[in-house]
């Protein structure tokens, strides 16, 4: 969610001295990659991307099924930068991967080491898999406002210590737990500079720095598991206060930062894997209609998953043009687009293959606290299609907590609880720590099953099998197990149409 600065500092902060930002350091040798990412990019394909501190001739990256045998490369000509950010975006897409297979990859550099992954599983294998979901992460440490957190673990790169009792440094203690990560909005909270106090005149280099540091910190998980984003408020411009975008470069503004981080690693949605020749059609029309990384849908194992952009492009969209944040984003797609993508992608779900549907946004429509917690437009745009094609799981953030409700639609609890529902279970994942701090829990709605603001924490998902999905809230600094519970779901309807 958003700071807010007083009127009243505004003259200061045009007065005030700067005190300089804190810059990670820049290697000698400038190819060296940071700041990795994996992604699902399609169902036997993975993008790896990475920040360079200079543009690349050819972004390559080399990969097998064994450390030696590094007998595959792929490359592409992709290495894009904007003003005033010190770093290149690149990125390859390794393609003809095994279906759930380790393989190892090396970036091109002289000065990269071996990292590896677990290839995407194919739509509609069986297998049982956790997806942890982490929303609103902010970077931590003495120059990220957040309290210090595990040291751990794996390849490429290693954890800092200071990251001792945070959420990703949970993440790295508990890599071998899950498969892939889904991160609906809010990276780095680089827009809230202005809460530093030594950042108030030059928001240009503090953005830029607190970018540079959160992607760092965060590489030891994107670079290790497959992580999928799409947008957030605080992706939308350097700052949230409009008065103060004007400091900002042009570079800063309109999610350019995310845009040139994840545009070309996230995937168009997928073509149908469902022998039904409608099913086909629908998610053709869909992928024609997706915009990666606003909106898209791909699918693994068990699990249909559809990212959306709550921020932008539907009517009344918050950080749209007029929108209640001022921030006047996008448009990024045409008339409507985003809306006939999500009906075509969610009548296109054959349950006989990909049984679980999961859709994920950033801006919640159940929620604790109050109505100003609550994005009406996105319940507008988005409930009754969410519950026309039995979506089982909407997963939001935005509010700095943990919480779960019962399946509810419209307000009004599904009379069958967790043994088979009709209307969507709804969970906000939104306290794994920021700059912002924690949302207090607030008023509850009566459907409010699970509520949680003490600490940090996040949620993972645990698909089962086709009929049951556990859901459960981690407390990030221990681990501990806050809250579980398990969705019962019969998927005896290959297309739902309610």
């Amino acid at each position: 969610m958003g700071g807010i600065l007083s009127l009243k500092l505004l003259p200061f902060v045009a007065s005030c001295a700067f005190a300089g930002v804190n810059y990670p350091e820049i290697p000698k040798d400038l190819t060296t990659p940071f700041q990795q990412r994996l992604t699902v990019y399609g169902p036997n394909a993975v993008s790896v991307g990475w920040n360079t501190y200079e543009q690349l001739n050819q972004s390559c990256v080399n990969y097998g099924l064994s450390e030696t045998n590094l007998n595959t490369k792929a490359c592409s000509s992709s290495s894009t930068t904007y003003d005033p950010s010190r770093t290149w975006s690149n990125v390859a897409v390794l393609t003809g991967l095994t279906p759930a297979t380790t393989y190892y990859y090396k970036i091109d550099s002289t000065n990269s080491t071996i990292g590896h992954f677990l290839s995407p599983r194919t739509p509609g294998d069986r297998t049982a898999f956790t997806m942890d979901v982490i929303i609103d992460l902010g970077v931590y440490g003495k120059d990220g406002f957040t309290s210090k957190r595990s040291t751990k673990k794996d390849t490429i790169p290693v954890i800092e210590p200071e990251l001792n009792h945070t959420t990703i440094g949970r993440l790295a203690e508990t890599i071998d737990d899950y498969e892939l990560v889904i991160h609906p909005g809010d990276f780095a909270y680089a827009d809230d500079w202005y809460l530093k106090f030594a950042n108030l005149l030059d928001g240009k280099e503090a953005y830029e720095s607190i970018i540079e540091q959160f992607y760092d910190q965060l590489a030891p998980i994107a670079g290790r598991k497959l992580y999928m984003a799409s947008p957030g408020n605080h992706e939308a411009d350097c700052s949230e206060i409009p008065y103060l975008n004007g400091l900002c470069p042009k570079g800063q503004n309109n999610f350019t930062e995310f845009m040139h981080r994840y545009e070309k690693t996230m995937p168009q949605s997928f073509i149908s894997s469902s022998p039904n020749p409608t099913a086909q059609t629908l998610a053709r029309t869909a992928r024609s209609l997706s915009n990666p990384p606003f909106w898209y849908s791909f699918e693994y194992g068990m699990a249909h998953v559809v990212m959306i952009d709550t921020e932008t492009d539907f009517p009344n969209a918050p950080s749209g043009q007029g929108g209640s944040a001022k921030l006047n984003g996008g448009p990024f797609g045409t008339a409507n687009q985003q809306i006939e993508f999500l009906k075509a992608d969610l009548a296109s779900v054959d349950r006989s293959v990909t049984p679980w549907l999961i859709v994920a946004g950033h801006r919640p429509w159940y929620s604790t606290g109050g109505s100003s917690n609550v994005c009406s437009p996105c319940q507008e745009a988005f409930e009754g299609l969410l519950y026309q094609y039995g979506v089982d799981i909407g997963i939001f953030g935005h509010v700095h907590n943990s919480q779960r409700f019962m399946p509810v639609v419209n307000g009004t609890a599904d009379p069958n609880g967790m043994e088979d529902p009709k209307a969507p279970m709804y969970i906000v994942a939104g306290g794994p720590g920021n700059v912002e701090g924690l949302s207090s829990v607030g008023s509850k709605p009566a459907y409010t099953e699970f509520a949680y603001a003490d600490d940090y924490s996040y949620s993972t998902l645990r698909f089962l099998d086709e009929q049951h999905l556990q859901v459960d809230f981690v407390r990030s600094s221990t681990g501990e197990i806050l809250d579980s519970s398990t969705l019962y779901k019969e998927h005896a309807t290959d297309f739902v149409d309610q």
